[in-house]
């Protein structure tokens, strides 16, 4: 085992702007130009070689449907099956490559996507899965960046923590990779996550087998084509494409399967779980599981709440990127006075949000990600509209023409259990639940108990007991809590992000946690002078 080196010391790349007249500005729009103007061919990589299939999917940017950007392949049995083999074999030589050395790759990685690569990333981000330019600056540019910077710093401390030595012995602590292959499942949602799922593994010494989402195929394609550049051996992350029957099929069953790395759904991951469990006999050894699934976050505002700071929130919270983050908000409960005082201001400001095509950089908000989501999420507004339980304040219209958009909408209900208080939805659409300023104890309670999820929560309140109360009551609704802060934006090195209950296995992306279970420690011990008597002094004889 290497010992632990001094490597750059991690920081947080910093946002830029993209305001009119910056230098960023301009390189984004001919990265955005480039993008556009070229259907991308997008096959699987297994090896380190191209492999395309018979069957093919087309990317196409949610927002316009005519703009055609790859052509993706579908993975079979036998290109699951070559995956596979190709991450055993080189499991060995990148395993016994020196941690400095795996880790110059990503800090090399890092600092190509920071510079060189930044704007095509983003590009790729924007048209592909549809975010502003601001939201594809601070995932697919910032966020990767950070993770790889500090998960590598992460990995070398984890390899500073050495046990106690006594005199005439010397105890260590071998940070072993997994034994067989991690198959790392990514979302559509962002492209940070899916450059973290594969890498993070990696890090450690491990192989990967990657299935991103065919809706966020353009990225995740450029995402490897990066990690190549900067040194990634072949085979050391093999990327499979299209749905997911191939690998359920081939992957999950596999003896040498030895961990899952899995953003998505929690009905996915309750599959994935299930389908281990069956096949736990098989394995040459206990697969470890990390999940990070869905989310029904929430803004609780106490009295105390000050007005402006918590109406920017709801709209930041509930309405970036369409809503389409496991962490966005989407039930609130508010005190019946301060509700009457914003919500005129909330409506009027969730009406001028600008919602278009992301490649004009005045739009904040753009379309969901394909025609799946779409229709889930107008069937729910559809219902929503004539329930009498619901009362729309703004939205629940939707323009499917062009792309795949729903207009920012806004729910008040009189049923503190309706079911928009308590389902998923992944859509732009916030519902909100007024209470009496007197029953500040029950909304707690209400609070914890309302939603199986526990992904992000936050609340408002300038009484510092009453934030301090409600931190303890919700200690555990939320895996990331926030005062005074929307419940989205968790940044690598600050806010370790991830929650339990339905929510996941909270294994903190962004923290030695998340590495720690990619590694399998072996306990050393050296005895330098060892004892040539089996005999202990209390056999003696008075």
């Amino acid at each position: 085992m290497m010992s632990p080196l001094p490597i750059p010391p991690p920081y947080n790349e910093p946002i830029l702007s993209y305001a009119p007249g910056t230098p960023e500005r301009k390189a984004m729009r001919t990265a955005l130009d480039d993008v556009s103007t070229e259907t991308r061919d997008l096959p699987m990589v297994i090896g380190g070689e191209p492999v395309r299939t018979e069957e093919r999917f087309e990317v196409r940017a949610p927002h316009r449907h005519s703009l055609h950007l790859g052509t993706g392949y579908v993975a079979t049995h036998k290109t699951v099956e070559q995956a596979v083999a190709a991450a055993l074999d080189a499991r060995e030589a990148w395993a016994a490559l020196p941690p400095e050395e795996r880790a110059a790759i990503f800090l090399r990685a890092a600092d190509l996507l920071a510079g060189p690569w930044r704007y095509r990333m983003n590009a790729s981000t924007m048209l592909g899965q549809s975010k502003s330019v601001f939201q594809a600056e601070i995932d697919s540019a910032c966020e990767l960046i950070d993770m790889w910077r500090w998960n590598v710093s992460f990995a070398n401390e984890l390899l500073r923590e050495q046990p106690y030595s006594p005199v005439g012995s010397w105890n260590r602590t071998e940070l072993r990779p997994l034994e067989g292959f991690v198959l790392a499942i990514t979302p559509f949602n962002f492209t940070s996550i899916a450059g973290n799922l594969p890498t993070a593994p990696a890090i450690m010494g491990n192989t990967v087998v990657w299935k991103p989402s065919p809706t966020q195929q353009l990225s995740a394609s450029l995402i490897l084509d990066l990690l190549t550049a900067a040194g990634l051996p072949p085979g050391v992350i093999n990327m499979v494409s299209g749905d997911g029957e191939a690998i359920s099929k081939v992957a999950l069953p596999h003896r040498d399967l030895a961990g899952i790395h899995f953003t998505g759904s929690t009905g996915t991951f309750r599959h994935l779980w299930k389908s281990v469990a069956h096949h736990l006999d098989t394995y040459r050894t206990y697969p470890r599981l990390v999940g990070e699934t869905g989310g029904k976050d929430f803004i609780l505002a106490h009295p105390s709440a000050d007005p402006k700071a918590l109406t920017t929130a709801l709209i930041r919270g509930a309405f970036e990127f369409q809503g389409q983050k496991c962490s966005s908000a989407s039930r609130a409960y508010i005190p019946k006075p301060l509700w009457n005082r914003i919500k005129s201001e909330l409506i009027e400001e969730t009406i001028s949000l600008p919602l278009g095509d992301p490649a004009n950089f005045t739009t904040h908000i753009g379309a969901v990600i394909d025609q799946r989501a779409f229709t889930r999420i107008t069937t729910a507004l559809y219902d929503g509209v004539g329930d009498p339980h619901l009362t729309l304040h703004t939205g629940g219209t939707w323009d499917d023409s062009t792309g795949w958009f729903i207009f920012p909408t806004i729910f008040e209900t009189d049923t503190p259990k309706h079911p928009l208080m308590e389902t998923e939805l992944f859509g732009p659409v916030l519902t909100v639940y007024t209470y009496e300023e007197s029953a500040w104890d029950d909304i707690l309670t209400l609070v914890d108990t309302t939603s199986p999820y526990g992904l992000t929560g936050a609340i408002f309140a300038t009484d510092r007991a009453a934030i301090a109360q409600a931190s303890d009551r919700l200690r555990h609704a939320a895996g990331n809590f926030y005062i005074n802060d929307k419940p989205t934006g968790a940044v690598i090195g600050q806010q370790p992000f991830g929650g339990a209950r339905a929510s996941g296995t909270n294994d903190k992306a962004g923290s030695p946690w998340n590495l720690m279970r990619w590694a399998s420690p072996r306990s050393i011990k050296e005895t330098f002078v060892p004892p040539t008597d089996w005999r202990y002094p209390h056999l003696n004889y008075e």
